[in-house]
């Protein structure tokens, strides 16, 4: 089966529209990026998300996530904290990108932040995710705090501004790059093709 590359952050939400689609869809298979867009952005001088930073994008991209989320059949519910800290729900994906309940943590967290308006940043959301997916929760959040796990999510930082992205969802199809989830069945599309 042919593969795509899924670049995404846990705080974005056009990820979330990505991230729950590849994980229902069973045409290609996803290789999950867990990153941070922080880093991008500093280096594109923003302190913040360009939807905090220009007010009228922003206002109009909730009226946008209401109109794709019903498109796509996704339950949403505007965050009450944007962007929210995604850092820990990171690492904790960075710890099941090669394990078979990846795209269930990865669809789980994404519904907690943009589904149900719950903290991803704290040890106890993401610990009720793993727990409720059958996982060693207090195993995997130590892990995922770990120094070594920590160093991991920085070159994930890394590696994202080598391949020079600059926002979230981000999908290669080999080297061919596509930004944007209004871009995904374009990536998916050549992914079928191979």
């Amino acid at each position: 089966m042919n593969e795509i590359t899924c670049w995404f952050d846990f705080a974005s939400n056009y990820s979330y529209l990505s991230v729950m689609r590849l994980a229902r869809q069973n045409q290609v298979n996803v290789r999950w990026k867990p990153f941070l867009l922080g880093p991008i952005f500093k280096e594109l001088g923003w302190d913040n998300s360009p939807f905090v930073l220009q007010k009228n994008k922003g206002a109009y991209v909730w009226i946008d996530m209401q109109r794709q989320c019903a498109k796509y059949g996704l339950p949403w519910r505007q965050p009450s904290a944007f962007p929210r800290r995604s850092i820990l729900a990171a690492r904790v994906a960075l710890l099941g990108e090669d394990q078979p309940w990846m795209a269930d943590f990865c669809s789980r967290a994404m519904l907690a932040n943009f589904a149900e308006d719950q903290d991803i940043g704290s040890e106890s959301c993401i610990g009720t995710i793993l727990d409720a997916m059958g996982q060693d929760a207090e195993r995997i959040l130590a892990a995922a705090q770990s120094p070594e796990n920590k160093a991991r999510l920085h070159m994930r930082s890394d590696e994202a501004k080598t391949l020079r992205l600059f926002g979230a969802p981000t999908f290669f199809v080999g080297m061919d790059m596509y930004w944007g989830n209004d871009r995904l069945d374009d990536a998916l599309a050549q992914a079928a093709i191979g």
